[in-house]
């Protein structure tokens, strides 16, 4: 089993950049891909980005392409998501999500483990 803690969330202004944060417990996180999810306030959650497992092959959502980067730190057991150019339409919980599944990255279902969430507010 896999604990995933997300840090890194605040309130920050439009153009802003933040970097969040998802820790895993447990001694088998190479084995997971990773993803970022995010839920608005009245809207369903998202599929935000994804890392494989040890490839580093990522992808991105549309909407955060060429702004939102993830990555991962195996021996820290750490997946990241690097936020640059934030808009206010950035603003959501933001959850990161551990996968033994291989492929449709972007699907919810395919995600076994969640983490808590992380609010991200982006002010204009």
């Amino acid at each position: 089993q896999v604990q995933l803690v997300e840090s890194g969330g605040g309130l920050v202004q439009a153009g802003d950049s933040l970097r969040l944060s998802c820790a895993a417990s447990g001694r088998t996180f190479s084995m997971y891909a990773m993803g970022w999810f995010r839920q608005a306030p009245g809207k369903e959650r998202e599929f935000v980005a994804a890392i494989r497992r040890s490839s580093g092959i990522t992808y991105s959502a549309d909407s955060v392409k060429g702004r939102f980067t993830i990555s991962r730190d195996n021996a820290k057991n750490t997946v990241y998501l690097q936020m640059n150019s934030l808009k206010p339409e950035d603003t959501a919980v933001y959850y990161c999500a551990a996968s033994l599944n291989s492929g449709s990255y972007y699907r919810e279902d395919k995600y076994h483990y969640w983490g808590q969430g992380t609010q991200v507010t982006v002010s204009s």
